[in-house]
């Protein structure tokens, strides 16, 4: 039995390098965990946990494990709330940048999104939701806030969202173009866009406005110079909560095929992506449309819209500044000028794939009477006058 005794502590000591040292050593090697648990102690419980976070996604190319969706909602939590460094948000946004995150991880960034974010409801009707780059357009005229007070005139529910310029390209927003119509959404409640959604059938969240959370992660985002992932979410997001076709746009092939596979994770039900102008959303008048749609339970279904096949020939538009824009957008409104086949084309093929019309051919045929009856330019003027009365109370 003394034996055994005598085995068992050898063996104890064996197993337990540390135990098995000189007392010196012992001490130096507690000193120096003693300092670090100190450490850690002083960032606090939100800065040490994000410092394993980046450990996951920097981590280099045979180390890191990527994170699971709980944990990248964990990390997109810890941002948005404040509760990491600038460093910190830093080093994760680039090292995931590098990386290319995980669907899974845009996933679970997204539900972190949805949680902290604004949002708008139309009960009992479907709306078309719209998901574009926030530093805006620098070379191509956009259409999409033309298209989208054509559609609101039809009674569909559209919700939009954007911010301030911002980084990486500082372009033109969707906030600004608005205001060259004379709708101005900055500044505005959020029960107000709601009430505007309900009687307009529009709406434009602004993230300084509405999603002051996410505005923490700009000065960060100027700083790296490289639009991170976390820009993403940008076209994956929309703050409207019910039934609706997520409309989002992208530039490259393996940034569709992601968002096919976080949008499905996060439970979107019906989902079209567009490779437009600019990664926007809207369509190219001078090659093919390029489009799939994802529907619950099925995969993707490629839909190529060529617009010279229905005599749409006109040449892309480039930008130029504000007020050319705007005498632009007018004209095109009144179906004129050498934006109104972007417009045609645009508002066409949404209203198809909003399911309104079985073929293009027939949503040709509405977007002509629907710009023939000046319908998004009367649309314009009533949300003007409204817009402005309400200022003035």
């Amino acid at each position: 039995m003394e034996n055994d005794e005598c085995l068992s502590e050898r063996a104890f000591f064996v197993l337990h390098p540390l135990l098995n040292q000189p007392a010196a050593e012992r001490d130096a090697h507690e000193a120096l965990e003693g300092r670090r648990d100190r450490r850690l102690e002083a960032l606090g419980p939100g800065r040490a946990r994000f410092r394993e976070l980046i450990g996951k996604v920097g981590s280099g190319e045979h180390t890191s494990t990527g994170l699971s969706r709980e944990e990248a909602r964990e990390a997109m939590d810890l941002m948005l709330q404040g509760q990491v460094s600038d460093a910190q948000m830093g080093a994760f946004l680039i090292a995931h940048r590098i990386r290319r995150p995980l669907p899974i991880e845009l996933t679970g960034m997204l539900d972190s999104y949805r949680h902290h974010g604004p949002t708008l409801e139309t009960p009992g009707r479907r709306a078309l939701c719209f998901g574009v780059p926030y530093d805006g357009r620098s070379r191509t005229a956009p259409v999409l806030p033309l298209v989208a007070l054509m559609l609101a005139s039809t009674g569909l529910p559209v919700v939009l969202h954007g911010g301030d310029p911002m980084p990486v390209k500082f372009g033109v927003t969707l906030a600004e173009l608005f205001a060259a119509l004379e709708i101005e959404w900055r500044g505005l409640s959020l029960p107000a866009l709601q009430d505007c959604l309900n009687s307009h059938n529009l709406v434009l969240t602004h993230q300084p406005d509405h999603f002051p959370l996410a505005e923490r992660l700009l000065p960060v985002r100027d700083d790296i110079g490289k639009r991170p992932p976390v820009a993403s979410l940008e076209l994956l997001w929309t703050p409207h909560r019910g039934d609706h076709l997520l409309v989002s746009g992208f530039v490259h092939p393996p940034t569709e095929k992601r968002a096919w596979e976080a949008l499905a994770a996060a439970g979107e039900a019906d989902v079209l992506t567009v490779k437009g102008l600019e990664g926007s959303v809207d369509l190219p008048t001078t090659r093919a449309g390029i489009t799939a749609r994802l529907r619950e339970g099925s995969g993707p279904e490629r839909i190529l819209l060529h617009p010279r096949d229905h005599g749409i020939r006109a040449e892309e538009v480039a930008w130029g500044d504000l007020p050319t824009w705007r005498d632009q957008a007018l004209a095109a409104l009144r179906g004129e000028g050498p934006l109104a086949d972007a417009l045609l084309w645009n508002l066409a093929a949404y209203l198809r794939l909003a399911d309104g019309f079985p073929c293009l051919e027939d949503a040709l045929g509405q977007a002509r009477a629907l710009l023939t009856a000046r319908s998004g330019e009367t649309h314009r003027q009533e949300m003007a006058r409204a817009f402005s009365a309400a200022a003035r109370a």
